[in-house]
């Protein structure tokens, strides 16, 4: 049986699944819950400083994205930071680390940007014995205007500074949470490298409006007639997040640095891709709002079995194992020549790979009287649309041609190319020579 135990940044948990900071860890109850089901951590919602008691809204907090048979592709989120008082958190915080000493219990954080009041937060949260503490600098609504979350996460300078003051007055390990509304996420990644953080969490929600009510013309959730942007998670940022993570795990300058990874993870395979690709841990959040915590089962269950059939002992095998696959676009193998097949026997001739092809790609596909579809390689430049769009699994493939053959659609010899920085046709190399 593969060993499902992670030790990241020196946090000990019985599996690498822990539940996101959200709704589903604001208390006590729900926590426990969580654990109960099997959840090897989570990162309680985040918590403010002493002061003027944060408000929610007391109407629709979510609005929502869903595809054709309503299954959730996304939620839009203008829910605040915790509005439960901040002593009541401490004291059901320490009390379920007491109670679960061998779960994973991680604190989210967010407070005016200024020393002090940092360091007071820090001071009761390390009375609470929790593993450690995540730095909420990414949340894009409500809390931004008020010069927290994703307005300081925007800003490598203060990742860096607020970063060291956490290292400086703590003893807890860091986990700097970072937003993707950024133009480049290395850059924020980087600053919180240098001020000494532990590890990095990714992504946390995406700026977002989700749809506007046709009939009041308020985008939704709506609130007495008005609408405000919120955050985006579910199944729909994952290929966002799974980017940000490559970007961090192979830049020379943030290579190494622990990630911790978010943003749609629903199945075992969501979360092994984002292990692949750097991350230690997965957060969920979406999923588990969706499905409720009995969730982790099946993801413990695949990732166990995934591991057993590939012959991993332990979750640190997979860490990282992507990113060398990982390269720009100018270094891609032009040697690599395939050509769409389509499978007969599977092939329901309902006409949706000739229509794409035909219409918005290369007219690659013929059509005969009787509706049979066929590839003709001498006009497919093996775009995948087909593919893709092909309501069948494995109906339609991509299949390559062997080194030495012709292409019939260019003429050249399969091979004659090392790579793309030497093709003739690369700009890059033109230039060079």
């Amino acid at each position: 049986m593969a060993n499902l135990t992670t030790n990241f940044i020196g946090i000990k948990s019985p599996n690498p699944f822990w539940l996101a900071s959200a709704p589903p860890t604001d208390k006590e109850y729900n926590v426990v819950r969580a654990f109960k089901a099997g959840w090897g951590g989570v990162v309680w919602k985040t918590l403010g400083a002493e002061g003027p008691p944060v408000v929610n809204v007391n109407g629709p907090r979510y609005g929502a994205v869903w595809g054709a048979d309503r299954r959730l592709l996304g939620l839009n989120n203008i829910e605040l930071i915790t509005d439960r008082p901040l002593e009541v958190n401490l004291r059901e915080i320490k009390q379920v680390k007491r109670d679960w000493p061998d779960r994973a219990l991680v604190v989210s954080l967010m407070v005016p940007c200024d020393e002090e009041s940092w360091k007071a937060i820090l001071r009761h949260v390390e009375d609470t014995e929790a593993d450690g503490v995540e730095l909420n600098f990414g949340c894009p609504h409500g809390m931004s205007e008020r010069g927290m979350g994703s307005a300081v996460g925007q800003v490598p300078e203060y990742i860096e500074m607020v970063t060291r003051w956490v290292k400086s007055h703590s003893r807890m390990p860091c986990i700097v949470k970072l937003t993707p509304n950024i133009a480049d996420i290395r850059k924020p990644a980087e600053a919180a490298k240098r001020g000494g953080a532990d590890a990095v969490s990714l992504i946390n929600t995406i700026n977002s409006i989700t749809s506007v009510n046709l009939d009041t013309f308020s985008p939704e959730p709506m609130i007495d007639g008005k609408g405000a942007h919120g955050g985006y998670c579910g199944p729909a940022v994952k290929p966002i997040a799974l980017n940000m993570v490559a970007e961090i795990a192979r830049s020379p300058e943030t290579h190494g640095l622990p990630i911790s990874g978010i943003g749609g993870v629903t199945t075992w395979r969501d979360a092994v891709e984002f292990m692949t690709l750097g991350a230690g841990t997965v957060q969920v959040c979406t999923a588990a709002m969706t499905y409720g915590f009995g969730i982790i089962k099946e993801l413990t269950a695949g990732l166990s079995q995934y591991m057993d059939e590939k012959g991993f002992t332990s979750v640190d095998q997979l860490v990282g194992r992507a990113v060398p696959n990982i390269t720009d676009w100018q270094y891609l193998n032009l040697n690599y020549v395939a050509k769409a097949k389509i499978n007969q026997d599977l092939c329901i001739s309902c006409g949706r790979c000739y229509a794409a092809c035909e219409d918005t790609s290369h007219q690659a596909i013929s059509m005969s009287p009787d509706r049979k579809f066929e590839v003709m390689d001498d006009e497919c430049v093996a775009c995948n649309l087909c593919v893709n769009v092909c309501p069948v699994a494995d109906c339609i493939t991509m299949e390559p041609m062997a080194k030495g053959s012709v292409d019939p659609r260019t003429g050249e010899t399969v091979g004659d190319y090392a790579n793309w920085t030497t093709h003739p046709n690369n700009p890059m190399a033109k230039a060079a020579e």
